[in-house]
């Protein structure tokens, strides 16, 4: 009797892959940029808690003296952001300061950073909006970093940004308070 049940079970299970493969579709490239501006939306709104959830006096808080501060974590990313995405759509920021902006003294008070880390969210929200499909196969060359395609350097600006924010999360925790929720979808 039991080797009819099983029997059933992997008829079900292969009939339901088989039916899931059938029906699956090729992305279209509106449909990837749309992806890649929502999870953008996604990120900004998220960094922007944890932006809220450090207290404005805490922003020059290192979690050891041979780090970056909370400050400059956030300023990294906003510069990382823009380069980065500048490096993938070929666009170039207007008004944004360079890299050195992390060790700027006037951009570390909490209303600085929140507006690099929003401006720089911004720029790679319009850039990935402008950027021509057609192009992301291209192979650019990024300082002394290998050659990759513009598709995987807008990869590797999410993936950089994702990563210090997620380094941000114990600069909070040091301040004893609880860090932003994640937000994955």
């Amino acid at each position: 009797m039991h080797w009819k049940i099983a029997k059933t079970l992997a008829f079900l299970f292969l009939f339901t892959g088989a039916a899931a493969t059938a029906s699956a579709q090729a992305l279209t490239g509106e449909e990837i940029k749309t992806t890649f501006v929502n999870e953008w939306e996604r990120a900004k709104a998220y960094t922007q808690e944890y932006l809220n959830a450090m207290p404005a006096d805490k922003y020059s808080a290192k979690a050891v003296d041979s780090i970056r501060s909370f400050a400059q974590q956030m300023l990294h990313l906003a510069s990382a952001n823009v380069g980065l995405i500048g490096a993938a759509t070929g666009e170039k920021p207007v008004g944004f300061p360079g890299r050195g902006l992390e060790n700027s003294p006037t951009a570390q008070t909490k209303d600085s950073v929140e507006y690099y880390v929003n401006a720089s969210y911004d720029f790679a929200i319009q850039s990935i909006k402008k950027v021509d499909l057609n192009k992301l196969g291209e192979t650019i060359h990024m300082g002394n970093l290998p050659p990759v395609t513009r598709y995987a350097m807008l990869l590797k600006a999410f993936e950089h940004q994702t990563h210090h924010r997620g380094q941000a999360t114990i600069y909070i925790r040091l301040q004893g308070i609880r860090p932003p929720q994640e937000k994955l979808f």
